[in-house]
């Protein structure tokens, strides 16, 4: 026992050259944090940049509160390549349980968890690095009464900071697909955007955490006046996206689909059905497109799929019509691609659309005159409400 005191007193010593005398009985020898990130980025362009996107996580294996002071991405050689601390920290942060705006995000128990969703953007890909690190600072709190509290009873904050979670970029290209719609004035509605409901969905599903939308676009069809309805906004079919074609996106096999949900009247709280794992999608068809990646359409009309289990289908093939089944406020596709036949239970990857027209920007791009400036886009992703115009066939 006298000799294992000793040992982690050297070991609290070499720690903690410049700590308080006072607060030495709680300094950690380390930094007190699990630094993981589940899912290494792929480079993947938009909006004529190249965006890395990703989550770091960060568990306290600490018993003392600690608050997330500053998270810096480092390249290979240390150089800075991003900071985050204070406000802008918190908005990247989610604590699970914690609602998104809660504030005291930062603050992290013995045992607890947050999740920092990054999202890095350079030029070019030749700015692209190939590794990323990651520096951590936090302030350590002592409940009162421990060996690292004043004679008052309260607790002498320490800063500790330290390193981890070295990455490699992954140097495969995303996929590239053609459009899963035709035709123009589609808006990526909760598109991809650091801070859109897709991105930060993190859902335990078959016993682990999963954003399988972290690329995930809800297509709605604008009309002149911005609106996605018109007349009478409860029904389905005065929606311009409502019956259009689902069409597959590349070659592939049919290995999901679920068909004879009923649709939702248009609305913010209208269900047709409960929503549990077996109808959050709606109606909906999953294409094995091989090496691991699945296309997912949801929320189609009931008894509008034209495919089976099995079916090989192409490019350009009409799987169902969009509708407004599952959990869906109004007639839309929802698309994306991930890693496993699993709407939820997989991880969402990256693509890009081999061309299309980005006529603006916003719900409002039209009626602003926005609609002059169309921009050639090839091998893009369509970033948070971009409205495009896909090419009438391919």
């Amino acid at each position: 026992m006298i000799l294992k005191a000793l040992w982690l007193t050297g070991l609290l010593m070499l720690a903690g050259g410049t700590v308080p005398a006072s607060a030495q009985a709680r300094a950690p020898i380390d930094l007190p944090l699990d630094l993981e990130v589940p899912i290494a980025p792929t480079p993947v362009k938009g909006d004529s940049k190249i965006h890395l996107v990703y989550e770091l996580h960060l568990t306290n294996f600490s018993p003392n509160e600690l608050t997330l002071a500053r998270v810096e991405v480092l390249g290979r050689d240390a150089t800075p390549i991003a900071q985050y601390e204070g406000t802008e920290l918190n908005t990247r942060l989610a604590r699970p349980g914690l609602p998104p705006t809660n504030q005291e995000k930062q603050r992290l128990g013995g045992g607890m968890r947050a999740i920092v969703y990054l999202w890095l953007t350079v030029d070019a890909p030749a700015a692209v690095p190939a590794v990323l690190r990651h520096r951590v600072t936090v302030t350590v709190h002592a409940p009162a009464g421990s060996g690292g509290s004043d004679a008052a009873g309260k607790s002498e904050p320490i800063e500790v900071k330290g390193e981890g979670a070295e990455i490699k970029v992954r140097s495969e290209a995303p996929l590239l697909i053609s459009p899963p719609l035709r035709g123009g004035e589609w808006l990526a509605a909760n598109g991809p955007a650091n801070a859109s409901g897709h991105r930060r969905a993190l859902i335990p599903v078959g016993g682990r955490a999963h954003i399988a939308q972290r690329f995930a676009i809800d297509w709605v069809q604008l009309r002149a006046d911005g609106q996605t309805w018109t007349g009478d906004r409860l029904k389905n079919e005065n929606y311009r996206c409502y019956g259009a074609d689902a069409l597959a996106v590349a070659d592939g096999v049919v290995v999901a689909v679920k068909d004879g949900i009923p649709q939702n009247i248009p609305g913010a709280t209208s269900r047709a059905v409960p929503i549990t794992l077996e109808t959050v999608a709606g109606n909906h068809v999953i294409l094995d497109l091989g090496q691991g990646r699945y296309a997912f359409y949801a929320h189609l009309q009931p008894g509008s799929l034209r495919v089976k289990v099995g079916d090989q289908v192409r490019r350009g093939q009409v799987l169902g019509l969009v509708g407004n089944s599952g959990n869906s406020t109004e007639p839309h596709l929802h698309f994306h691609l991930s890693d496993a036949n699993s709407p939820l239970g997989s991880e969402g990857l990256p693509y890009v659309f081999e061309s299309f027209e980005r006529q603006g920007q916003g719900w409002g791009w039209k009626a602003a005159g926005k609609d002059a400036a169309v921009e050639q886009r090839l091998r893009e992703i369509p970033l948070q409400n971009a409205v495009v115009r896909f090419p009438a066939s391919h």
